[in-house]
C-alpha cells in the first residue's frame, strides 16, 4: 500500500511539471519514429499519428487537461517556427527548377487550393453539415494557425478546424504517396507540390523523408496554399453562402 501511495505521489509531482509533458511528447515521437523505421517506413505507421495516439491515451488515462499538457509542449510548439523557416534550405537548392516551373506551380496551386476547399465543403454539405461545420472544414488543407484564423473569420469553430487539419495532414502523409503512384504521378516536384498543397506541414515532413526535391516543392506549396486559401476562401464563401 505504501508503494502505491508513493507511486501516486510521484505521478502527481511529475504530471505537474512542464518538463514531464515535454519529455512525454519527445519520447512518444521517438518511439513512433523507431516503429516507423522498423516497419520499413510503412506509411500506415506514420510517426505523428503514433505519437498522437500515445500522448492522447496517456492524457485521457490520467485525466490531464490540455492546458496543463501544453505548459510543457509549448517548447516543441515554439520550434515549429524555426522548423518551418528551415524549409527554405531545400527550396533554395531547387530554386532554378522552381523558376522554370513558375507557371505550372501557380496553376497547380490554384487548382489544388480550390479543389481542397470545394470538395471539403461539398462532402460536408451532402452529409448534412451546418454552416458552422462547413466553415470549420473548408480550410482543412492549410497549416493550423492560418486555418483556425480563417475558420473563425467565417464563423466556424477553430478547435474543430485544428482537429480536421491534423487529420488531413496525417491522412495525406499516409496515403498521398500511394495515391500519386496509382494515378501515375512520378515526378518528385509534382509529387511534392501535390502533398504540400493537400496536407500542409505533416505531408511536407513526409515528403522531405522521401526526397529533397519533393520536400522543397511541398514546403513551397504549403506556404503558397496558405496564402491562396486566405485570399480565395472568403471570396468563395461570400459567393456560395
Amino acid at each position: 500500500m505504501d508503494n502505491l501511495d508513493n507511486l501516486a505521489e510521484t505521478w502527481v509531482y511529475l504530471s505537474a511539471s512542464p518538463l514531464f509533458h515535454l519529455t512525454l511528447t519527445l519520447v512518444a515521437f521517438q518511439g513512433a519514429s523507431w516503429l516507423f523505421e522498423k516497419g520499413g517506413r510503412n506509411p500506415l505507421l506514420n510517426p505523428v499519428l503514433g505519437a498522437v495516439i500515445v500522448v492522447v491515451a496517456l492524457l485521457l488515462a490520467t485525466g490531464t487537461d490540455y492546458a496543463t499538457y501544453f505548459e510543457g509542449a509549448q517548447f516543441v510548439h515554439f520550434l515549429l517556427g524555426p522548423a518551418t523557416v528551415s524549409l527554405a534550405v531545400p527550396l533554395y537548392r531547387q530554386w532554378a527548377l522552381v523558376r522554370r516551373s513558375a507557371l505550372a506551380i501557380t496553376v497547380s496551386l490554384l487548382c489544388g487550393s480550390l479543389t481542397a476547399i470545394l470538395t471539403a465543403v461539398g462532402v460536408a454539405s451532402l452529409a448534412g453539415g451546418g454552416s458552422e461545420v462547413l466553415a470549420s472544414i473548408a480550410p482543412k488543407s492549410v497549416t493550423a494557425p492560418v486555418a483556425m484564423a480563417i475558420a473563425e473569420e467565417l464563423g466556424g469553430v477553430p478547435s474543430l478546424t485544428a482537429v480536421l487539419v491534423i487529420v488531413t495532414g496525417i491522412l495525406g502523409a499516409m496515403l498521398g504517396p500511394l495515391v500519386l503512384t496509382l494515378v501515375g504521378v512520378t515526378g518528385w516536384s509534382a509529387r511534392g507540390l501535390a502533398i504540400g498543397t493537400a496536407s500542409h506541414g505533416i505531408g511536407t515532413a513526409r515528403a522531405l523523408q522521401v526526397n529533397e526535391t519533393a520536400g522543397a516543392f511541398a514546403g513551397l506549396a504549403m506556404g503558397l496554399n496558405a496564402l491562396a486559401t486566405a485570399l480565395l476562401l472568403p471570396i468563395l464563401w461570400g459567393l456560395l453562402f
